[in-house]
């Protein structure tokens, strides 16, 4: 009976443990469900979602004609995740074999037992993210998700693709200083248009719901915290990629043949103040040049002889002179207190004009000039310098513009000599751009226009901002005074100091300029060694201006640094392009009358520029493929439209196309390019239809 009263009273008490121990559970989860409730659960959501930042798309710069210039693609990182929770070890065992084999095929980098047997390792070391590729394109990567293992997703597959956003220029280093690039770093600089217009590029940055899956993986989910990202607006240039290859490629030309340390050319559309094309290229310790500084907006310098365009006019405005007026040149010199003033002539250029001084760039007629006429009123010459807003920056839309410096009589540098020194283009400072305003203004009957770079923001193709031509001054001086600055210009050119422009298609009006450049500390000379900045500013056809232009070739050290020879060749070549284009119509109406007997030989390249020019130029054509590149064939009167297959890991046929075409062709199919000689690919190796890994380079050899 003791025995079982014992078992009895064990049993009660570990019933009562039990009971309460239940009771104690339950009130804990009542405490749980209604008490601490929102506690957490919040921090269920901390630990089980995350949110994390969406970039927006880069808004894209553009053309005047809409062609891109700047460009946002997608790049990928691609990783797998060897030991992802929801891979199968059949999906392993099955698909591993097939998957090594894409990606050799796909890559390149290894071969199909390279792949397998890396990936395989990191799968026995556990690695959880084995870095397959950096900077894949979206094309491979389509492909790379249908490849075994990888196609059955993330989660299941292990494929993890992290997106990055490359800022590209389909055009290379073609006018890069003025698209400009945004440095997010320390320095956070921001420049060209790029930075100018980042409000309107940068899009807004969306947010992004994550839900933390078993095994550590995240994922994308719907949730009321989610916002959608807004891309960028497109930002509409007025840059014409055409003439600014044009613009470039005659630049650089000239500074290697004359091992110039740097140059830059712009061209302005007259009406407007439009810039067409604007190139800025320096000599990098390499040896090549690139654009490393906008020296046409932001470097201002002592122009020379191009500055006795406005002194000059100044003393016509002012009634001190005319064009007819006589000049006692002398011998070449003379001498202001313990300055000589030389002319290059040797001998010098006797008595001659106003208007011959300004054509023959004589320094000692301007000098005279300027200084018999205002020593006693210095401040008359600098006013009229002033109205004519020589002294002010343009405020173009772009940062970064350098500030012109015209000294003011008592000025603390103003000195007995700063007359007759400013008088041919020293002690006075401007940027090109600023001297090309001018002599645009010139061209334009006085009316002085703000240099425009951008014309438009838009949105889906739709325009949501406009920016109109801007007129900075209505007048920079009486007509008569226009008139005869440009009778003196365009007597630069037919019998001055830039003959070796004229040319019996048009005419150019324009001023040479050669300045001695100072170098700091050392002044103009650094032992016997003289630095020299050559230009050419002027406009073309001068009887009635389109464009306006200007080319500025710094420190040329082949032994020639006239502007002429430096700078106006580049002018030239620009111009004759120019104008040959701006011709383009009358060819067509021409063409309509006179039916070509042979086709013309049109060469390969882009399907859609062939459809263009073929079109503008009355040709019979027809398509035998619809394909983005085409090579053409002549037959009789007709011409074919042959395509040109581009496949991937294939080296695409470039023969007859351009440089320019073959360049953007093989970059895009991942290949490096290097080429000899100019105008059209003749061979390239490796021939077409080789198969090639990524990072490939392709000789091409060129031919006029």
């Amino acid at each position: 009976m003791a025995v079982r009263d014992e078992i009895v009273w064990r049993s009660g008490i570990v019933y009562f443990a039990i009971a309460l121990l239940a009771a104690a559970l339950l009130i804990r989860i009542l405490i749980l469900q209604f008490i601490q409730h929102g506690k957490w659960s919040d921090m269920s959501e901390k630990y089980v979602y995350k949110t994390a930042e969406v970039q927006a798309n880069r808004g894209d710069i553009l053309t005047n004609d809409g062609r891109l210039l700047a460009s946002s693609v997608p790049y990928y990182t691609i990783y797998m995740d060897t030991r992802s929770t929801g891979m199968s070890a059949a999906t392993w065992s099955d698909g591993i074999n097939g998957l090594s084999a894409g990606l050799a095929r796909l890559l390149g980098e290894r071969s199909a037992a390279g792949w397998k047997s890396a990936i395989t390792e990191a799968r026995r070391k556990g690695d959880r993210y084995f870095l397959i590729k950096r900077k894949v394109d979206y094309a491979t990567l389509k492909q790379l998700k249908t490849l075994p293992i990888f196609r059955e997703g993330q989660y299941k597959g292990g494929m993890v693709a992290q997106v990055e956003n490359k800022r590209v220029r389909p055009n290379s280093d073609m006018a890069a200083r003025t698209i400009g690039y945004l440095n997010l770093g320390n320095d956070g600089n921001e420049v060209g248009v790029e930075g100018a217009f980042d409000k309107y590029l940068a899009g807004k940055n969306g947010v992004a719901v994550k839900q933390r899956l078993t095994g550590g993986d995240w994922i994308t989910v719907d949730g009321p915290n989610s916002v959608e990202s807004r891309d960028g607006n497109d930002v509409v240039t007025t840059l014409d990629i055409d003439l600014q290859d044009v613009a470039s490629t005659a630049l650089l030309k000239q500074l290697l043949k004359n091992n110039a340390d740097h140059g830059c050319a712009i061209l302005m559309e007259v009406e407007t103040g439009d810039i067409k094309a604007i190139a800025n290229l320096e000599l990098g310790k390499d040896g090549d040049y690139s654009e490393t500084y906008n020296y046409a907006i932001g470097e201002s310098t002592e122009p020379g002889s191009t500055f006795k365009l406005p002194v000059l006019m100044a003393a016509l405005e002012d009634g001190v002179i005319d064009t007819s007026d006589i000049v006692d040149t002398g011998t070449g010199s003379v001498k202001f207190y313990n300055k000589i003033i030389r002319d290059t002539k040797e001998g010098g250029n006797g008595k001659i004009t106003v208007k011959q001084v300004f054509e023959k760039s004589s320094n000692v007629g301007t000098s005279k000039i300027i200084y018999e006429n205002y020593k006693d009123n210095p401040k008359d010459f600098v006013n009229r310098l002033y109205a004519m807003k020589l002294n002010e920056r343009l405020n173009i839309q772009l940062k970064g513009e350098g500030t012109p410096l015209i000294r003011y009589p008592g000025d603390k540098l103003w000195s007995g000599l700063s007359l007759p020194m400013m008088s041919h283009g020293y002690e006075v400072q401007m940027t090109p751009l600023q001297l090309l305003t001018f002599y645009n203004a010139v061209a334009n009957d006085g009316r002085m226009m703000r240099p425009r770079f951008v014309t438009a923001i838009r949105r889906n193709g739709s325009v949501i901002k406009s920016y109109e031509p801007e007129i900075i001054i209505n007048s920079i001086a009486s007509r008569s005074t226009i008139r005869k600055a440009k009778i003196m210009m365009e007597g630069v050119v037919q019998h001055g100091t830039a003959t070796n422009l004229n040319n019996a298609n048009y005419k150019i009006a324009g001023k040479t300029g050669t300045a001695q450049i100072a170098k700091d500390k050392y002044g103009y000379r650094q032992g016997a060694r003289i630095s020299y900045q050559a230009s050419f500013v002027g406009y073309f056809p001068a009887e009635n201006p389109i464009y306006s232009c200007i080319v500025v070739v710094n420190a040329p050290s082949n032994g020639v640094y006239y502007g002429n020879l430096v700078a106006g060749t580049v002018f030239k070549e620009i111009s004759d392009k120019v104008y040959s284009t701006s011709f383009f119509s009358d060819f067509k109406a021409e063409n309509k009358k006179t039916k070509i007997l042979n086709a013309p030989e049109a060469g390969n390249g882009f399907r859609d520029d062939i459809d263009i020019v073929l079109s503008n130029l009355n040709v019979r054509y027809r398509r035998t493929a619809d394909d983005d590149w085409v090579a053409t064939r002549e037959s009789g009167d007709t011409i074919r439209l042959a395509g040109v297959k581009v496949e991937e890991g294939v080296v695409p046929d470039v023969r007859g196309m351009s440089l320019r075409d073959a360049v953007y062709l093989l970059e895009n199919s991942g290949l490096r390019v290097r080429y000899s000689g100019k105008g059209r690919v003749l061979r390239q190796s490796p021939e077409h239809g080789a198969r090639y890994f990524e990072g490939t380079t392709v000789s091409l050899e060129m031919y006029m």
